[in-house]
Parts: structure tokens; C-alpha cells; sequence
């Protein structure tokens, strides 16, 4: 929504484990909101200190509000939730709504369909974004990976 917790998290995981584990991927990532609530805000407090302690830099992000532009510069645009899922689609150029996708279906044989907004919540729920999205972002690197 605003691009503050779970969408810069995204982010700072995708970018550092593909430089890390996956450094023959040319990858452009970014994140960005449905909502234009914190544009030019830091990430949240909570998710740069979550990511801090998994080795994930946040500190140099700001939050911005998607664009129907991004649809023409990435090949996806991955949404945290329905919601999110919903407003990109709408967002979309006619022809584009389906480089829309939930994060969580590169997470493979998941309960879980949706990262969760920790917002609200305590350090715990801050701990469990990151652990969806690394799940995730691994499988996903993994598919874009050229086999060996």
C-alpha cells in the first residue's frame, strides 16, 4: 500500500540474494506503493532493523507510488496481497494486467497466499515477512536462474 514495510523488505531481499547467491542474474528491482500515503519516506524503523539483522540494507530506500510507466519497465510487478493485486491490475494498461502476480507464487507449496502487513504489529510479524519473502525470492531466483 504505502511502501514502507513489506514492498521495500522485497526489495532489499531480492537484491541482495541475487547478488549474493544468484550474481550471473542481470536484475532490475525496485518497489513501489498502490497508495502514495509515505512518498519520499524511509522504509518503517521496524522493517530496516529487521532487515539489518538478516544483513538487508533498507536505509537508502524511499517509498514511492507505483506508476502505469512501471508496467512498461519491469516484467512483473508483484503484489504483497489481494488488495494490492486488485489496484495494480486496475492500474494496468490494457493488455498488461497479467504481469501482475502475488509475491507469494514463487513461494511453491505455501499456506500462505499473502505477505502479511506487519504495520500494526510487533517485531514477530516483521520477522515473518522476511521469512516468507526469502522463501519466495529464492524460488523465484532459482526459476530465472539459467540452468547449469
Amino acid at each position: 500500500m504505502g511502501n514502507i514495510c513489506r514492498s521495500p523488505s522485497a526489495e532489499a531481499v531480492l537484491r541482495e540474494l541475487g547478488r549474493r547467491e544468484f550474481p550471473q542474474l542481470q536484475l532490475t528491482i525496485d518497489s513501489a506503493g498502490t497508495h502514495g500515503y509515505h512518498v519520499g519516506d524511509p522504509p518503517d524503523p521496524r522493517s530496516i532493523a529487521a532487515g539489518r539483522a538478516r544483513g538487508y540494507d533498507l536505509t537508502t530506500l524511499r517509498a514511492r507510488q507505483v506508476e502505469r510507466a512501471d508496467f512498461a519497465r519491469f516484467d512483473w510487478l508483484l503484489a504483497m496481497d489481494a488488495a494490492n493485486l486488485a489496484r495494480l491490475r486496475q492500474l494496468a494498461p490494457e493488455g498488461a494486467a497479467e504481469r501482475a502476480r502475488l509475491f507469494l507464487e514463487f513461494a511453491g507449496e505455501s499456506t500462505r497466499n499473502e505477505v502479511p502487513d506487519p504495520y500494526y504489529g510487533v517485531a514477530a510479524d516483521f520477522e515473518l515477512v522476511l521469512d516468507l519473502l526469502e522463501h519466495a525470492s529464492r524460488r523465484l531466483l532459482r526459476q530465472l536462474a539459467p540452468s547449469t
